[in-house]
């Protein structure tokens, strides 16, 4: 089901439950400040009415020392209730992401996440995101990016940031 759809208030419930309110403090939250999650690139999972997954999606761009400016889509959080964890849901809301961006992505995939999962599964890799630089502490082998058709994550260095110029209108 798009994200669009579920009322803020309780994806922010389930985010609180899934990360826990110091969540705000993580990289992630400062690549995407100012910007607005890309409805149609983030889902909601529901079980009989109950919001119990959601995956957001965001326009980031990596600002290169050149000056320029390439467009990137930054995938997170995959959010889970903690007492169904587990149970295949994340999974499902990748493999709509994946299947989604096929037509509606206008730019390649990145994400922080664990390697050998996202990579096993949905064909992420840091085999282009060695140069990059986020604005906070990472794992440099957490950084992973996906190509989406002829979108090609730029293998250059440069920070990456967010990029409210493609806030959904």
């Amino acid at each position: 089901m798009p994200l669009h759809q579920i009322a803020p208030a309780d994806v922010e419930a389930l985010l609180d439950a899934a990360f826990g309110p110091e969540r705000f403090a993580r990289t992630a939250y400062r690549m995407r400040a100012g910007t607005l999650a890309l409805p149609a690139l983030s889902f909601a999972a529901l079980d009989g009415g109950r919001l119990v997954g959601t995956l957001q999606s965001w326009p980031v761009q990596l600002s290169t020392a050149t000056g320029e400016y390439l467009p990137l889509c930054m995938v997170g959080p995959v959010a889970v209730m903690p007492d169904v964890q587990r149970g295949g849901i994340g999974r499902l809301l990748m493999a709509a992401l994946v299947e989604a961006a096929e037509t509606h992505a206008d730019s390649a995939l990145m994400m922080i996440g664990d390697p050998e999962y996202y990579g096993r599964f949905f064909n992420f890799s840091a085999e282009n995101t060695a140069q990059w630089e986020l604005p906070g502490p990472f794992e440099q082998r957490r950084l992973l990016a996906r190509s989406v058709g002829a979108h090609v994550p730029p293998a250059v260095a440069g920070m990456i940031e967010p990029d409210p110029s493609r806030n959904p209108d």
